[in-house]
């Protein structure tokens, strides 16, 4: 152990001395002991809407919920999973499935706050979601590489249930992602060409020294308001403004620029919008971007909860899967031929469906037994983690519960759990839940 480890590891030992919990102070000490993971990126690809567990990765082809899907083999003995991702079966040697995620939360915008959270909403505290979060402490590691591009990037988002779920919380606009594409579902929006940056250009007839001159006058109006308001909020404010004015001058504006990458794998991506936004996720981690997420809110030109199923789910979710699997699977490979396979891969939604199929061949939300899938860096490849009754109903081993995903998701990317930052109520909050409980069998 390092110096700087065993200076960490006795701090929480003291904490504990002097107060804290158990529930607090061991998984504190043992990620103190283990800071030494390199610094890593996270993708999140969200499912808005809440995916079905049964016709993704807990399949039930021997029961009337199983629906009429087939279950496939995969590159795992003995692990089958939905038919229409052959693309992820063949790599789920790389990935760990998470079969029993149970939450109390089946409203979506209360289930997207909790699942991006680890919180449930409501009370004074305003939580960050776990993109900020993560990203604030990837970015400040000493030995990760500086880069003009925010720490939090969002593709595509559909933020209409929750606005509050996508936002840095009382973490404060320095943490608060930079969101891309927003609305490229628009039937009249197509691939990689919606996926822009708004304003990054000056605006017309005020580039170079008069764009310079403005900030400048900018810079001087907010200096003299600032030296009389020492206030975080306004730091963070003004902090975000110059990362953005660094974007706007430096090569990093080219990351954007997908006609950069050669049509053959632009192919391979799917020219949908999420095709395209997980090719542009791998050129900005490639770049030194802390976390990125990618959202699937469509496959026709819709832009809402694609995988919202309550009728005619199978042919949905049919839909879904061809536009996720080859644009999730060539991600995985095109990361690992970069060199950039350590990066953590994570696939979810805000909770699952219903087993039972309803009258309009849809299934509803369901809360009580969902998945969760991780992929790369931190995780180790072919594990599957709980287990769910014949009809799929109940879970029968491992629940876990939103606050020890959380907990494991930072786990994974490298972050202490328990690190806490000051709350808009003035209260510390840790980044996970103190009571959670990592699912270690996962952790690489």
């Amino acid at each position: 152990m390092s110096v700087l480890s065993r200076r960490r590891a006795l701090q929480a030992f003291a904490a504990s001395a002097a107060g804290a919990s158990m529930s607090g102070w061991l998984p504190a000490l043992a990620a103190a002991a283990g800071d030494q993971t390199p610094p890593r990126s996270v993708i999140l690809l969200w499912m808005t809407g809440g995916p079905s567990q049964l016709d993704t990765f807990d399949p039930k082809p021997n029961h009337e919920n199983g629906g009429e899907f087939k279950a496939i083999d995969t590159a795992v003995p003995g692990v089958q999973i939905a038919e229409h991702l052959p693309g992820i079966a063949q790599r789920l040697d790389r990935c760990a499935i998470l079969r029993t995620l149970s939450t109390p939360e089946g409203d979506h915008g209360r289930a997207t706050y909790l699942a991006r959270t680890g919180y449930r909403p409501g009370g004074a505290i305003d939580y960050p979601t776990l993109g900020a979060a993560i990203s604030k402490e990837l970015a400040a590691r000493p030995d990760r590489a500086e880069t003009d591009l925010p720490g939090y990037i969002s593709v595509a988002p559909f933020r209409l249930a929750n606005p509050a779920a996508f936002g840095s919380g009382f973490l404060g606009p320095e943490f608060a992602p930079l969101v891309v594409g927003e609305g490229a579902g628009d039937p009249n929006a197509t691939g990689g060409n919606a996926l822009t940056v708004r304003n990054l250009a000056p605006p017309r007839g005020a580039g170079g020294e008069r764009m310079q001159r403005r900030l400048e006058l900018l810079s001087n109006f907010e200096s003299s308001f600032a030296t009389n308001r020492p206030d975080a909020a306004l730091v963070g404010r003004r902090t975000a403004y110059e990362k953005a004015v660094r974007m706007m001058g430096g090569a990093a504006a080219g990351a954007f620029d997908l006609e950069k990458e050669p049509a053959a794998l632009k192919d391979k991506y799917g020219r949908s919008p999420f095709g395209q936004g997980c090719l542009l996720a791998r050129r900005l981690v490639e770049r030194g971007v802390p976390f990125v997420e990618v959202s699937l809110n469509g496959v026709t030109g819709g832009e809402a909860f694609a995988w919202d199923t309550h009728a005619d789910n199978f042919e949905a979710v049919k839909g879904l899967c061809g536009v996720l699997d080859p644009a999730w699977s060539t991600l995985l490979d095109d990361l690992n031929d970069r060199g950039l396979g350590d990066t953590l891969v994570v696939w979810m939604g805000e909770f699952g469906r219903t087993p039972t199929i309803n009258p309009q061949g849809g299934r509803d939300h369901f809360p009580m037994a969902w998945n969760a899938v991780m992929c790369g860096g931190g995780i180790v490849g072919g594990s599957v983690v709980g287990a769910t009754d014949e009809a799929g109903m109940e879970v029968t081993d491992r629940p876990i519960s939103a606050a020890d995903f959380a907990a494991t998701l930072c786990r994974a990317a490298g972050v202490d759990p328990w690190r806490d930052n000051l709350s808009n109520v003035g209260r510390p909050i840790r980044l996970a839940d103190p009571e959670a409980n990592p699912v270690e069998e996962i952790l690489a």
